[in-house]
């Protein structure tokens, strides 16, 4: 198998098979909470994506360049977290400045990228499966795109949720909660595939 058929094979598992919602099961609260409008949750999943991207560079880097060679493994976490917070920092000013509707539909969200555990999630991934730097990077930005296309499309079921005729004891967060446990199990017929 060829080196990019690899590549190409791992960005599509990263979306559907190992989606960062549907499989391993993190940045369920955003996904939760910013998905009621199709407009907002795409600017979210591309904060997101632009976070976790920069994220799996920067951490590669720290992790690789700083920790290893000075033998402060164990301070992982809390490096990835401050990497993590000056990259939601800059996304929050950049969105306050260009687009400043964006910035108010966002909400409380915005700053929560910050504990996000998917981007947590996707630096510690990257380490404890040993990617290097292309498969580091490739892996937050397609895991990245899988998280926006789960929240893009859970936006899309909530709005024609709205308007649907369902019983009164299941409108609003209930309704909700069964599509997600549907998308997740139709996000796993995608397991055998990568």
């Amino acid at each position: 198998m060829s080196e990019l058929t690899k590549i190409l094979l791992f960005m599509v598992s990263c979306i559907l098979s190992h989606n960062f919602i549907f499989s391993r099961f993190l940045g369920c609260c955003p996904f939760l909470g910013v998905s009621n409008k199709v407009s907002t949750a795409a600017g979210m999943g591309l904060a997101v994506t632009f976070v976790m991207t920069l994220a799996s560079l920067f951490t590669y880097g720290v992790y690789h360049w700083l920790l290893v060679p000075l033998g402060l493994k164990y301070l992982d976490t809390i490096s990835f977290i401050l990497v993590i917070a000056a990259l939601v920092q800059f996304v929050e000013m950049f969105l306050k400045k260009s687009s400043p509707s964006l910035y108010g539909a966002l909400g409380i969200y915005l700053p929560l990228i910050t504990t996000n555990c998917a981007v947590l999630g996707v630096a510690v991934l990257n380490v404890s499966e040993g990617y290097n730097l292309v498969y580091s990077v490739l892996n937050g930005t397609f895991g990245a795109l899988g998280f926006m296309l789960a929240i893009v499309l859970m936006a899309g079921v909530r709005e024609r949720l709205e308007t649907a005729n369902i019983p009164k004891c299941l409108r609003g967060f209930p309704a909700s909660l069964i599509m997600a446990s549907m998308m997740a199990v139709g996000f796993m017929g995608f397991t055998g595939l990568v």
